[in-house]
């Protein structure tokens, strides 16, 4: 994380991306979710474009196509770039408590958001998701 000053305000940078060129008629979406404890999440899925996101309260094991799966907690900013990549996991990892986060979503143009992947396709790409741990 890195501090900044400007004027009387701290602006603390919780991350960076370089999301791909917008196209024209892009629209925004700012939502929170909230997780029941243990709650798994959406399944496999992709977006139409890229998703900003903040842990408010608990943690999340978050998980995108060629990468590890990883726990993000509280405080902490994570983002995806949507598109093709497939957005495995966006677990509640506590089993007693509720997991909350914010995004900012940015959805293409006549697409939806979000789309589920199928059983099928999740099969044919088995070979770009990251081993699971045991």
């Amino acid at each position: 994380m890195q501090t900044m000053k400007i004027g009387t305000n701290e602006i603390v940078l919780l991350g960076t991306a370089m999301p791909p060129e917008l196209p024209p008629g892009s629209h925004v979406m700012t939502a929170t979710i909230e997780l029941p404890p243990g709650d798994p999440g959406t399944p496999p899925h992709r977006h139409s474009g890229p998703v900003f996101g903040y842990m408010l309260e608990g943690e999340m094991i978050f998980e995108l196509e060629g990468e590890p799966e990883r726990v993000v907690k509280a405080g902490e900013a994570f983002w995806e770039p949507g598109g093709d990549v497939i957005h495995y996991q966006a677990a509640n990892n506590l089993p007693d408590r509720v997991t909350k986060f914010l995004v900012v979503m940015v959805c293409a143009p006549g697409r939806e958001m979000l789309v589920l992947v199928s059983p099928e396709e999740l099969e044919q790409r088995k070979n770009r998701r990251s081993p699971q741990p045991n």
